[in-house]
């Protein structure tokens, strides 16, 4: 039984190389009258880049661009099973949240203390923060945005 099996199994294969093999060979002298091969004409210096690839204006500029990126966090900040306080005065709650180019976490509380959060990493805040709603070309503006 055992045998019978084996062989059908290398008969099985033997076929399925020659149905292959055998495809291969018709396609390789079979004009293809559908497709006939066009030349690309040559891209402009402006496309070089990529012609489908979106006009300068509606990109997104990308993590590098950008000198970082900022949420708000309303509840206490517990890290390692600790309430973060800000060591200005005090305030546990009502955070903002950067994180920066360099993947470093600061805080700011609502009082504009600002202080580097060791305990946070660039993964934390991509597991915790939301898409990117806006940009904004100063700090100031994010701030006022996000209602501090």
């Amino acid at each position: 039984m055992f045998f019978r099996r084996a062989r059908e199994d290398r008969a099985f294969r033997e076929a399925q190389r020659a149905g292959y093999e055998l495809s291969r060979q018709l396609q390789a002298t079979q004009p293809w009258p559908d497709f006939p091969e066009q030349t690309a004409p040559a891209p402009a210096a402006e496309e070089a880049v990529a012609a489908d690839f979106l006009p300068p204006e509606l990109r997104v500029p990308s993590r590098q661009e950008v000198a970082g990126l900022m949420m708000r966090w309303l509840p206490p900040l517990i890290i390692e099973d600790e309430v973060r306080t800000c060591p200005g005065c005090g305030a546990y709650r009502d955070w903002i949240v950067f994180c920066m180019r360099d993947d470093s976490i600061w805080l700011r509380c609502r009082s504009g203390h600002e202080t580097k959060e060791p305990g946070l990493d660039a993964a934390w805040y991509n597991r915790n923060s939301g898409p990117v709603d806006r940009f904004h070309p100063t700090l100031e503006e994010g701030l006022r945005h996000l209602g501090h």
